[in-house]
C-alpha cells in the first residue's frame, strides 16, 4: 500500500513512519509514505501557496495551482506502479471516517491524501480533482495531517502483517467482525492492582464462559454508550436471542 500525502508540513508524519507497529511496517515494505510539498511547485520567489478569499471574509485560501501541480506528480509516480490514484481530501465536509470505511480502504493500493491548511482550498480544485472528501469528525483542525494521521494509522494496523496477531484487529471496536459494536474490557496483570481483582471468570479457564463474558460486556458498553450501535446490529439481524434476553435484563435495570 502507498499513501501520497500533499501537505505544507510533511515532517508532521514522522510520528506515523518512524513509530510503533507503523514503523516495522513500513521497514517490512507492507506500506510507503510520499509526501509532496504544493510550496515546491510555486514559481515566485515567497513561494506562495495561499491568497485572500474572493467575496472578503478572513483567512486566506489555499491557491489550486501548486495543488493541482503536487497531485499531477503524484498521479504520475503511482501510475508508474501501476497503482489507483483515488484523492482524498480531509475535510469538515466529508463522509465520516469509520471503521467499516476503514476495513474498506485497506483493500485498496492506497490513496493521495490532500490536507488542507488556512481557510479552506479554492473550489475549483477541489471539484476538479478531489473523488473523496473524508471527515473525522464534527471538528475543526488546523489543517488536514492530524486527520490524515489518524485516518491511515486505523487503516495501516488492518493490513496483513502490520499487527503481530491478526486477531487483535479483527476484535477492534466498531470492527464489522465484531457487529460494529464497542469491545469489552481487558485486564492483565497483576491479578489484583489497588485492591481491585480483575473478574473471576477470566481465571476460569473455560473459554465458553469467557467468550459469553466479553460479549455481554460489549453490549453492556455499547448500550449504555452508543445505543444506536445496537439499533445498527439489530437492524442487520446481527443479535442472537441471547444478546437480546442480556439486553432486556440490562434495560430493567437501569429503568427507573
Amino acid at each position: 500500500m502507498r499513501f501520497d500525502v500533499v501537505s505544507l508540513f510533511p515532517e508532521m508524519f514522522a510520528p506515523l513512519t518512524d513509530n510503533g507497529v507503523n514503523a516495522r511496517a513500513r521497514h517490512k515494505q507492507i506500506w510507503n509514505l510520499h509526501c509532496w510539498n504544493p510550496r515546491s511547485y510555486t514559481h515566485d520567489v515567497h513561494r506562495t501557496v495561499d491568497d485572500r478569499p474572493y467575496g472578503g471574509g478572513p483567512g486566506m485560501v489555499m491557491l489550486a495551482e501548486p495543488l493541482d501541480a503536487a497531485v499531477d506528480e503524484a498521479i504520475a509516480a503511482r501510475q508508474a506502479q501501476q497503482l489507483d490514484c483515488p484523492v482524498i481530501l480531509m475535510s469538515p465536509t466529508g463522509q465520516r471516517f469509520d471503521q467499516p470505511l476503514a476495513q474498506s480502504w485497506a483493500q485498496t493500493d492506497g490513496a493521495i491524501i490532500i490536507c488542507g491548511r488556512y481557510e479552506g482550498i479554492d473550489q475549483r480544485f477541489i471539484d476538479a480533482r478531489v473523488t473523496h472528501e473524508v471527515s473525522l469528525g464534527d471538528f475543526v483542525l488546523s489543517g488536514g495531517e492530524i486527520a490524515a494521521l489518524a485516518m491511515m494509522d486505523s487503516i495501516i494496523r488492518l493490513l496483513p502483517g502490520v499487527l503481530n496477531d491478526k486477531q487483535s484487529a479483527i476484535s477492534d471496536s466498531f470492527h464489522e467482525g465484531l457487529d460494529g459494536l464497542l469491545d469489552s474490557p481487558h485486564y492483565t496483570r497483576p491479578e489484583i492492582y489497588k485492591d481491585q481483582p480483575i473478574p473471576d471468570v477470566l481465571k476460569s479457564g473455560n473459554h465458553k464462559n469467557i467468550a459469553r463474558w466479553r460479549r455481554e460486556q460489549s453490549l453492556r458498553l455499547t448500550a449504555l454508550r452508543r445505543p444506536e450501535l445496537i439499533e445498527q446490529a439489530r437492524a442487520k439481524g446481527l443479535l442472537t436471542p441471547h444478546d437480546e434476553l442480556f439486553l432486556l435484563d440490562l434495560l430493567a435495570s437501569h429503568t427507573p
